[in-house]
């Protein structure tokens, strides 16, 4: 019972990190139906800015070193946002309505952004927990690191900032407003060009806090974010385009899944059931990270099968448009 416990908390931390990139994807794949490839360097460039913080921060020494991540997750969200408001309003929007055209245009954004850090470094670096995020909390044979804690209160932290801005703010309104109907909301007056810059801006924003927290997880490199960005367009499709609380389920299903498989513990859960070797030598076989998404992706391949608009699909004017 502790291995499922410690397997699923750790898939939890994992599907939280996929979770806050997924939120800016959804955003911006709802609203502007823009299927973004680059959003995984965006992904690389908010982990990059946390390791530059890291480093400013060690200059200053004891105590300031203990609290850079605080000062890198805001600088991570602005940095991705900037770079994902300059990709909008210097490519995309020549783009919209054009969706091969958009897909191509920021596949290449990606390769440049790609380049240009293996360019300056090519070797992945690594960032030091703080002080008050090693270690974690004792649980039998088993602990629960800090740093992933952290990692999910900072999700629930995005969600819930996240959910109050767009339903409790005007640009909110705006932004929900044009993803129902574009052109009634221009004829009332709405911006829609500003509207596009703007999510498109916290899209990015939100990519580059799910890279300061990839940090907690292990070390930076110019793929990092293709290492994440295949599972972060699964969250969205499963979870239902636009939809919030299917991204989370979403998210979180995938993270445990892909974890517990990728693991053993599944396993070594059914290993002593000797009716159940077969299965056994199944889950044995995808017991490694690839091999476990591999798993998952042939599920959500059948999920789709039989409910291809995801788990929460668009109901109503949103879904016809």
């Amino acid at each position: 019972m502790l291995a499922i416990f410690q397997g699923i908390f750790n898939g939890l931390s994992i599907g939280s990190v996929l979770l806050i990139a997924a939120l800016g994807l959804a955003i911006v794949f709802g609203l502007m139906g823009v299927i973004n490839l680059a959003h995984g360097e965006l992904m690389m460039l908010g982990a990059y800015t946390t390791f530059l913080v890291q480093n400013g921060f060690k200059v200053l020494g004891d105590p300031w070193v203990n609290f850079y991540t605080l000062a890198a997750i805001p600088l991570a969200f602005l940095v991705a946002a900037l770079v994902g408001l300059i990709l909008e309003r210097g490519v995309i929007r020549f783009l919209y309505g054009r969706p091969l055209e958009t897909l191509l245009a920021t596949w290449g954004v990606s390769l440049i952004l790609q380049q240009s850090v293996r360019s300056i470094n090519p070797r992945n670096v690594d960032v030091t927990p703080p002080a008050w995020l090693r270690g974690g909390i004792p649980i039998g044979a088993f602990q629960l690191p800090y740093a992933r804690i952290f990692i999910i209160g900072l999700t629930i932290l995005c969600v819930v900032a996240v959910y109050l801005f767009l339903n409790r703010s005007s640009w909110g309104l705006k932004i929900r407003a044009v993803t129902q109907n574009r052109e009634m909301s221009a004829c009332l007056g709405i911006p829609t060009a500003q509207v596009d810059a703007l999510t498109f801006a916290i899209g990015s924003g939100l990519a580059g806090i799910a890279g300061c927290a990839i940090t907690l997880l292990g070390s930076v490199g110019p793929n990092t974010g293709q290492n994440y960005i295949v599972d972060t367009f699964m969250v969205v499709v499963v979870g239902g385009v636009g939809n919030l609380f299917g991204s989370i389920v979403a998210a979180m299903a995938i993270g445990i899944v892909t974890y517990i498989v990728g693991s053993g513990t599944f396993a070594l859960l059914l290993s002593p059931i000797e009716s159940l070797k077969p299965l056994v030598d199944l889950f044995t076989f995808f017991a490694t990270t690839s091999m476990a998404k591999v798993l998952v992706f042939a599920l959500i391949i059948a999920f789709l099968q039989v409910r291809p608009a995801g788990i929460f699909p668009q109901k109503g004017r949103t879904a016809e448009l």
